[in-house]
This record gives structure tokens, sequence and C-alpha cells, in this order.
């Protein structure tokens, strides 16, 4: 592929290399992509920052590890005007790299109540109108009341109604405490399960509330659908708030 007009759009010969990588392998971490580019690790790092800064690559964290994607070439011209006409005559060659990624990314990973925080707040922008979550569990409130009373007066806001399905070990709690556009049930269980599952829209999220807390959200419509499906023969089982 000519890439003459890449370096006339400002890349570098390194930047070049490593996007048109990224769209050929998809969602991956540094290593691959200094293997696939035969350019130095601290030349690939650097290179990775400076197309982050322009908006061409993103990444996501995994633990210690980031792994980062090519965005979608079309974004490239809608800011560079003077040069979209010669762009688009290779765009639809960088396209279909990318739809032979080897690897889409949809899952997103979080760590520590931080990480956490995080995760609710991408999930009130989820879409959708309802938000539906079960196993709640006692250490769920190590997000403190403030979070909570936050969480859901946005949620609200949003006029996102939810059904709360809690562990038997947040009744008290709720005695004291308003959700707003919500109905809360229990369900009771011999053990307190840690793990948490949240279904909205075509997300699920999973928070296991250990003490450092790990969460994940899965962006995929069917798996979504089939939790909620799941949630709702719980829903069903569960005693209501008094």
């Amino acid at each position: 592929m000519d890439t003459q007009i890449l370096e006339d759009l400002g890349f570098t010969n390194a930047e070049i290399k490593i996007y048109i990588s990224l769209l050929e392998i998809g969602s991956v971490s540094a290593g691959p992509i200094i293997e696939k580019t035969g350019l130095q690790s601290s030349v690939v790092h650097m290179t990775l920052n400076k197309l982050i800064n322009k908006g061409f690559v993103s990444f996501v964290k995994e633990g210690q590890r980031n792994y980062y994607q090519a965005t979608n070439p079309k974004h490239i011209s809608d800011y560079i005007e003077d040069k979209k006409r010669e762009f688009e005559k290779i765009l639809p060659e960088l396209l279909q790299k990318k739809d032979f990624a080897k690897e889409k990314t949809e899952i997103v990973s979080y760590k520590g109540k931080k990480g956490i925080r995080e995760l609710f707040y991408e999930l009130l922008e989820a879409g959708g109108k309802e938000h539906n979550t079960f196993g709640s569990p006692k250490n769920s409130l190590m997000m403190g009341d403030t979070f909570w009373a936050n969480f859901h007066k946005r949620r609200t806001e949003k006029k996102i109604k939810a059904k709360l399905l809690f562990n038997e070990s947040l009744r008290e709690w709720c005695s004291g405490y308003n959700h707003p556009l919500a109905e809360v049930r229990f369900i009771k269980e011999n053990v307190e399960p840690l793990t948490e599952t949240i279904i909205r829209n075509d997300k699920v999220a999973i928070i296991i509330w250990t003490e450092n807390p790990v969460g994940v959200i899965i962006h995929n419509e069917k798996a979504a659908k089939s939790y909620e499906e799941f949630f709702k023969i719980l829903w069903n089982k569960g005693s209501p708030k008094k």
C-alpha cells in the first residue's frame, strides 16, 4: 500500500508502521507491535503516546498492561479537509484492514475503588432506560453512602429505572436509604456471594467485591439479553423491601 499520503498528512514513518499494524492486528499490548514493526521498544512507546494525543489510537488498561487499538480511519478526514480527497484514495484499504482485525475489544476491565467508580459512571452512558442488578453484597458498601447517593441521583436525572436485587445482608442498610425510580428486593442465600452483576442495555458489568475490587464491562448484545432473562428468574424469587 502506498503510504505517501499519510506522510503528507504529517505521520512519521514510525507512526505509519504502528497505526497500520494496529489496524491489521486489532487490540494488543505493546509487545506484538514491537515484534510486527521491528521498531525499538522506546520508539514504539513514545510513538503510541503521540498517536494517542493526536486521537489516532485509543487504549484500555487491563491490570498493569495497556492494550492499544487504532481509531476508525474516518476520524482523520474529519479535521484534515485540505487532504481529504487524497486520503480517501486509501481509506477503503485502511478500513478493510481494520475489518480483518484478529481481535475486537469487547471487554474493559477496572480495578480498585476508583476503577469501580468509573465502571458505574460508564454504565450511566450505556443507553437504554433500565438498570438491573443482582448479587449486591454488603462489601459493596465500601464505596460509601455519598457515592451511592450521587450515582442513583444521576441515574434518576437520566430517568433510568432500576430493579435492585440485593443480598439479604443489605436489608438493614436499605431500610434507611431511598433508591429513587427503583424497586428493591432481596434474595436469601446460605453464603454471602461477592459477585455482583449489572445489566444495562447491551452491556453486562460483573464486579467482584473483594478488599481491592475488580470489575469488567462486557459489550455484547446477546450476552446482555441472556443475563436479562436470568435476572428475571432471580427477581421473581426475591422478597420485597418492607
